[in-house]
């Protein structure tokens, strides 16, 4: 048991982010894993890197967190020539550089995702290795496996922003049903020209899929409710 607490904390995870008309959204679960523990259930895995770009981290928790560290520390130092915030392209950029530059030894990969007023909502995939795509969704993360048809049928040109974001919390909470290393709750960053609105759905609020079982805090509750209606069936071995 010693081993499995100090074993590497890893974000085995689910990370989207989606344009749409005017902005993008940006989206992931909260589930901190250290092997087959969970080491956090609700770690915020969207950082903020300026006040119009935000980052989704995935893969080695250290690496992802150090990675977003410097590039807020290089942009803040970036901002002070031109006067004014570092767009989505710079900073995504910059994510790319020290992800290359590192790439032997960073087991991270992130989606950076913001708005400027020169290119509009922007989104930026940035797998292990340090590639830059730009795409007008992308989804990163161990639970991406469970979503690549879904947003193929799903996604489409032009989505408002309930849209979109209702888009990103479905296909958050599809992965958790899925992936074992996928959990919690899902928060979303919305990003556009009217600034950033943050928002949290607690995983009991979340839709239930093909035989999953309704969130309770503990054992106690299954047994209280049970004890009101029927007594609790045993699990067969």
């Amino acid at each position: 048991m010693e081993g499995l607490h100090n074993a590497p904390h890893s974000m085995g995870t689910t990370i989207i982010g989606v344009t749409y008309d005017g902005g993008v959204v940006l989206g992931a679960d909260s589930r901190t894993s250290t092997g087959m523990y969970v080491a956090n259930r609700e770690s915020d895995k969207i950082t903020q890197l300026t006040d119009n770009v935000y980052v989704c981290r995935s893969g080695s928790a250290a690496d992802s967190q150090i990675v977003s560290d410097y590039v807020r520390y290089f942009l803040e130092q970036h901002t002070i020539q031109p006067g004014e915030p570092a767009t989505a392209k710079v900073a995504a950029n910059l994510v790319r550089l020290l992800s290359y530059q590192n790439k032997n030894m960073l087991q991270t990969g992130l989606i950076v995702g913001g708005w400027d007023k020169y290119e509009g909502g922007q989104i930026y995939s940035i797998p292990l290795g340090g590639t830059i795509l730009k795409e007008p969704f992308t989804i990163g993360g161990s639970g991406s496996s469970y979503l690549y048809g879904f947003f193929d049928q799903a996604w489409k040109e032009g989505m408002s922003k309930e849209e979109a974001e209702k888009l990103v919390v479905k296909a958050v909470s599809l992965a958790i049903a899925r992936d074992g290393a996928s959990g919690g709750v899902v928060h979303t960053v919305i990003i556009n020209a009217d600034g950033v609105t943050r928002n949290f759905y607690p995983g009991d609020t979340l839709p239930l899929w093909h035989e999953e079982l309704e969130a309770h805090s503990s054992l106690l509750d299954i047994l209280s409710s049970g004890s009101s209606a029927e007594s609790p069936v045993p699990m067969s071995t």
